[in-house]
């Protein structure tokens, strides 16, 4: 008999058949793309395990799946992944015959998401491929979240493995709102049992991202500063160049906020405002992550700016603005932009704003977190930085992307005769300290999964936490049919964000200063 949960069948008639999790060295990994013909699946996923496997960090015996509902079979499917696959150019191995190995291994089924039948016949070929090894199998639902329910289900109860290990890739959204994410939780609770699910944030699996508890927690300089005693503002800064033009009907159900600032940018100021965990393990880790949540105050409607992109004509082209994409329905009000300022409710950040930025279509493509420290009391040199005190604020800059790289802004002299102060960088730039590419976000996060290794998952209490803070405030803006602020293609966003700054005696990092002695960030 099958209880239904993934990992957890068992058959009354075998006493002896292995406890899931407790395969040998000896074992296989299957791995099951659920949405295989995805944009996702091929540009990331697919990728992201072909660089795994180059990189040697498979098992010797892994089978890849897709799973969707185009017909294709295996070589079809094999020709629309390859186009995607790069190799990794340290590795020092022959590309090609990497590449040829690794697509003998990549097989394709076609079936319905709801449709129990179709998970039979994958979970044969499965079986096929697996032999008598004991089997591990990660599903990744790259799909819609209205069918991740009914692939879930069928994949726990007609296709989980009954010697290894069963592990559930979810990717966002996590729910429209708390309402609506915790049904999502309660009915994958139905099939999967909680250290079974991986939601995935890909954000998280950035490299930066994951050095944000190095540079606090191996370094003695900077545990000091981590405080309401000399950290002024934080802000958290996410910017696309780019519009929606074409993808703008999904975008439209859930707008920036939902998309961007309510999962990404919280969970970022979550990993930077946590207390020291106990351990480095990832239950410690989730814990403190889920105390800062729990600690903030629910967003308020008078800390929140909304924009929405328009039109930009130049001389060389034109930037369709955000209601001129035909995916998107005529006269919407969703933002296509927003900033938020948040605050945390502990002895540790009590009264300091954390501001969170995040929009399309605007001047720049990047992601940072800008720490902003407090003036010096009583600067003795004041003067030399004329009227602007911002100009000689220290901020350690955290850039994500592009470009990955750690800053310090500090003053120091102008060489030569005479005295003038200047703004300096002492810079950690990683491309150009290291010779080897970075790993994208989803190798990372996928070999996480792989190792059972849950630090940078999010946790089903902590999505909890994190809907209950923006929920009001996003069904106080549906219901007033918030009106969006408009701001053209390619600008900085809208004038708003400026005045939310200033309200909190904040100006944003991304802007460069104009005051004397002071340079570009």
């Amino acid at each position: 008999m099958m209880n239904g949960a993934l990992g957890a069948m068992v058959v009354e008639s075998d006493p002896y058949m292995p406890h899931p999790e407790e395969c040998s060295a000896d074992s296989t990994l299957s791995v099951v793309v659920v949405g295989a013909s995805g944009d996702l699946a091929r540009k990331k996923i697919f990728p992201a395990l072909f660089a795994l496997f180059y990189e040697g960090m498979l098992v010797e015996n892994f089978q890849i799946f897709g799973y969707a509902r185009s017909k294709m079979d295996d070589e079809a499917f094999r020709d629309t992944i390859v186009e995607t696959l790069t190799c990794r150019i340290d590795a020092g191995e022959d590309c090609g015959k990497k590449m040829d190995t690794f697509l003998s291994r990549c097989f394709y089924q076609q079936g319905q998401y709801d449709d129990a039948t179709d998970f039979q016949r994958l979970d044969a070929r499965l079986s096929v491929m697996e032999g008598s090894l004991c089997s591990n199998r990660m599903f990744y639902l790259s799909i819609p979240p209205k069918v991740f329910i009914s692939a879930a289900a069928n994949a726990a109860d007609q296709c989980a493995s009954r010697t290894g290990w069963n592990r559930c890739v979810v990717e966002k959204p996590f729910g429209h709102d708390s309402a609506s994410s915790l049904e999502l939780s309660q009915a994958l609770g139905k099939h999967l049992q909680e250290d079974q699910i991986y939601r995935i944030d890909h954000y998280l699996g950035k490299e930066l991202i994951e050095n944000l508890t190095v540079l606090r927690f191996s370094n003695l300089i900077f545990e000091p500063l981590w405080s309401r005693k000399y950290i002024r503002n934080v802000q958290v800064i996410f910017s696309e160049d780019y519009g929606t033009e074409g993808r703008g009907g999904y975008f439209d159900e859930y707008g920036i906020i939902r998309d961007v600032i309510q999962n990404h940018l919280l969970q970022i100021v979550a990993l930077f405002a946590m207390e020291p965990p106990v351990s480095l393990e990832a239950e410690d880790i989730r814990n403190e992550k889920v105390k800062v949540l729990r600690s903030m105050k629910p967003v308020e409607m008078e800390d929140v700016i909304l924009g929405q992109y328009t039109k930009r004509v130049s001389k060389a082209h034109t930037y369709p603005g955000y209601l001129d994409d035909d995916t998107v329905p005529q006269n919407s009000i969703t933002p296509t932009f927003a900033a938020v300022a948040m605050f945390i409710n502990n002895a540790r950040w009590d009264g300091v704003p954390f501001l969170l930025k995040a929009g399309k279509a605007l001047n720049k493509r990047g992601a940072e977190i800008r720490v902003q420290f407090r003036h010096v009391p009583g600067h003795l040199y004041r003067s030399k930085f004329g009227a602007d005190p911002d100009a000689a604020t220290n901020e350690l800059v955290i850039r994500i992307q592009p470009d990955e790289a750690m800053y310090l802004k500090i003053n120091s002299k102008v060489p030569g005769l005479g005295l003038r102060i200047e703004n300096s960088r002492l810079d950690l730039p990683f491309h150009e300290e290291r010779d080897r590419e970075l790993p994208d976000a989803y190798e990372r996060l996928l070999l996480d999964v792989v190792n059972g290794d849950k630090r940078l998952f999010i946790r089903s209490d902590e999505l909890e936490a994190a809907w209950d803070l923006f929920t009001p405030v996003l069904h106080k803006i549906e219901e007033l049919q918030a009106q969006p602020e408009l701001y053209p293609y390619g600008s900085r966003g809208p004038v708003g964000a400026h005045y939310l700054g200033a309200k909190y005696n904040v100006r944003w990092g991304d802007l460069s200063y104009s005051g004397n002695g002071s340079s570009k960030s």
